[in-house]
């Protein structure tokens, strides 16, 4: 069986992924990230994966932040796990600026994100979660490369800025497998796509 790629993402009600001035502030997600509804989401995903497919960026933040959540006194712990599956799984980190990556299990890779979920499919293994890497996502939704959309709307408007979904991409259709509310308005939904 072909490894299922599962691209995530958190998005905001009138369907943007960051703030227009901005891109980096996470600070309008917080918020619901550590809500029931997102942690049971997030680990969904992240079980059935044995790869973690990341840009720099993205790569950066979760590795500077997610591994100093281990064995902190009142972590949850749907996070420790989380941040412990993510030391230990294969991550092939997206980047033409890094040279080696500074992580364990980690490989950096300048090649196209379509040529490396190409190259990851033909190999044994869970699936490939690209972790909220829109650099990465982008390109695998436009080559219609992406098996399950997996999203956490949060209720909120940000009134700007980048969208996830652009015009032109493929015409195809989804399935919705999974969804949830949580009590502070955070919808989780999980999309299989439909071949």
């Amino acid at each position: 069986m072909t490894r299922r790629v599962t691209a995530n993402m958190t998005l905001s009600l009138d369907g943007r992924y960051a703030h227009p001035d901005h891109p980096i502030d996470m600070s309008w997600v917080m918020p619901y990230a550590v809500t029931d509804v997102a942690r049971d989401h997030m680990t969904r995903l992240w079980k059935p994966a044995t790869t973690a497919l990341l840009g720099r960026v993205n790569a950066e933040g979760f590795l500077g932040y997610w591994p100093t959540i281990i064995g902190t006194a009142g972590a949850d712990p749907r996070d420790e796990a989380f941040a412990q599956w993510l030391v230990d799984t294969e991550k092939v980190v997206l980047s033409s600026t890094l040279g080696a990556a500074p992580w364990e299990h980690a490989t950096v890779t300048d090649r196209p994100a379509t040529e490396v979920v190409a190259g990851l499919r033909s190999t044994e293994g869970g699936d490939i979660a690209v972790l909220n890497s829109v650099s990465v996502i982008k390109p695998l939704l436009a080559a219609d490369q992406v098996d399950r959309l997996s999203l956490v709307i949060v209720p909120r408007f940000l009134g700007g800025g980048p969208r996830l979904f652009d015009d032109g991409l493929p015409t195809n259709s989804w399935s919705l497998t999974s969804q949830a509310a949580g009590d502070h308005g955070t919808l989780a939904l999980v999309y299989d796509r439909i071949r």
